[in-house]
């Protein structure tokens, strides 16, 4: 048998799903092609590979009637040995002659079919969202950019999954030393598997102690192309249905590419209530306790008798109060996401009505920090990254107990100490709280302040150093 078929036997040893098929092209010698059935489809071996090969002629080169008589749309010719565990796993059909190897592409459609963006839905826009499969994804990237300046760069990363990793950039807008110092990081990966995109963004993003995310997510080919198009970088992780755009800054999770789609006047009322929403989901419960604790000067005496009528009989601390309150609702956030769709919001929704209506019933809370509670978590579902909405989980707690202890004086304090974190925070060695910190014109009218679109001629130095866009949309 030939040497490489036993090679690939014992590599594949305790494989069923590995076939091995023999065909006799000649008195002496026999072809053999390998694949297997679980990655591989059997319509595509039979069509390509097996009814050519019944065909062949003893007379002549095999080899060159192999490569001009398989009509695969992929084929490539295996030089090492040690390509061939990855080709087979890849859902390659391989074509042995003696000491000759091809491999045929003949993956079997085993992915979904693209659908519509589950965690960033929008009214306006595109509809079309990222699936698992990587050719797909990059073929839903390219229908929007169609320009031989799109490149990208291939890896194969982990040891035991071999999955494919795609840098995406534009090659005559992104800076080619942030692309060449993101692709080191990728190249010097060393783990046994990379399954979701995620996994890649953490290894990739460094030792990182802030709760910031610093990776942006995406679902949304728009999204990615829009990021490409500013000079940023896209990457696409095959089995993954999100993109990775790199660098990402603080305004970028908090005003979503949909914001690109309406009329300037309107995005620009909701951007400033979506900033709003951002600080009011941090602060509003710290707030509270320090105006009811230790600031009660700053409200008017009817409203102070009214708070104080309201927790009358209430047995905790107003700061226990709200522990209690905010632990629930964390609780109760979580059962909604990991609950089926099919009722996991009418549990939630059950469980929110019960619970605050027994609890203040009972008298263990009172009515206004129901009020509280449910601003705070109403302001904080305008953000669907889970990042985003984790680190403000994290500052809410920061001020709450910053509050317990100082009242408006410690809120003020934790809010010092939130800017200069965020100021101090890079996203791969770019400043976080950009382009307010510094402050960048460009950039800021595309994402904090929404500007008139036929403005949009420039991109921000701080990504590119090709600046100019034309008017008719073509890159220079």
């Amino acid at each position: 048998m030939n040497k490489i078929v036993t090679r690939i036997q014992k590599e594949f040893s305790k494989t069923p799903d590995l076939v091995i098929k023999e065909i006799q092209a000649g008195l002496f010698k026999t072809i053999y092609v390998v694949f297997l059935e679980t990655v591989s489809s059997g319509d595509k071996v039979n069509d390509y590979i097996l009814k050519n090969l019944a065909n062949i002629s003893s007379n002549g080169s095999i080899k060159t009637n192999l490569e001009s008589i398989i009509p695969g749309p992929n084929m490539k010719e295996i030089t090492e040995l040690d390509q061939i565990e990855f080709y087979i796993t890849s859902g390659f059909a391989i074509v042995i002659l003696k000491d000759t190897c091809l491999a045929v592409e003949v993956r079997a459609d085993i992915h979904r079919s693209v659908g519509s963006p589950e965690s960033e839905p929008a009214i306006v826009g595109p509809k079309d969202a990222f699936t698992e499969n990587f050719q797909i994804n990059l073929g839903l990237v390219k229908r929007r950019i169609k320009t031989s300046k799109l490149k990208t760069d291939n890896f194969v990363v982990g040891r035991k999954t071999n999955t494919t990793v795609g840098v995406l950039y534009l090659d005559d807008v992104a800076n080619k030393e942030f692309v060449k110092k993101i692709e080191k990081r990728i190249s010097e990966i060393d783990i046994d598997g990379i399954i979701d995109s995620s996994t890649l963004g953490l290894l990739i993003e460094g030792n990182d102690k802030t709760s910031f995310p610093k990776v942006l997510r995406t679902e949304r080919p728009d999204n990615a192309s829009n990021a490409l198009l500013e000079g940023k970088i896209v990457i696409l992780v095959d089995t993954s249905p999100f993109a990775l755009i790199l660098p990402a800054f603080f305004a970028d999770f908090i005003n979503p590419v949909v914001d690109n789609y309406v009329k300037s006047g309107n995005a620009k009322f909701v951007k400033i209530l979506r900033l709003a929403c951002y600080f009011l989901s941090m602060i509003t419960p710290a707030y509270y306790i320090a105006i009811v604790n230790y600031n009660q000067e700053t409200i008017p005496t009817s409203l102070l008798i009214n708070f104080a009528t309201q927790r009358e009989g209430v047995p905790f601390p107003s700061i226990i109060e709200a522990l209690i309150m905010l632990i629930i609702c964390e609780i109760l956030r979580e059962s909604d996401l990991r609950f089926p769709n099919a009722y996991g919001s009418a549990i939630s929704i059950l469980g929110a009505l019960v619970l605050g209506e027994a609890a203040v019933s009972a008298g263990i809370v009172s009515p206004i920090m129901i009020i509280i509670i449910a601003i705070t978590f109403i302001t904080g579902l305008v953000f669907t990254d889970y990042e985003t909405v984790a680190s403000i989980r994290f500052y809410r707690f920061f001020f709450l107990v910053a509050a317990s202890f100082y009242g408006l004086f410690g809120v003020v304090c934790a809010f010092v100490y939130f800017l200069i974190k965020m100021n101090s925070s890079y996203s791969f060695d770019k400043p976080y709280f950009f382009p307010l910190s510094p402050f960048d014109k460009t950039y800021f009218k595309k994402t904090i302040y929404k500007g008139k679109t036929k403005k949009d001629n420039k991109r921000t130095s701080m990504l590119t150093n090709n600046i100019t866009k034309k008017k008719n949309g073509d890159i220079i």
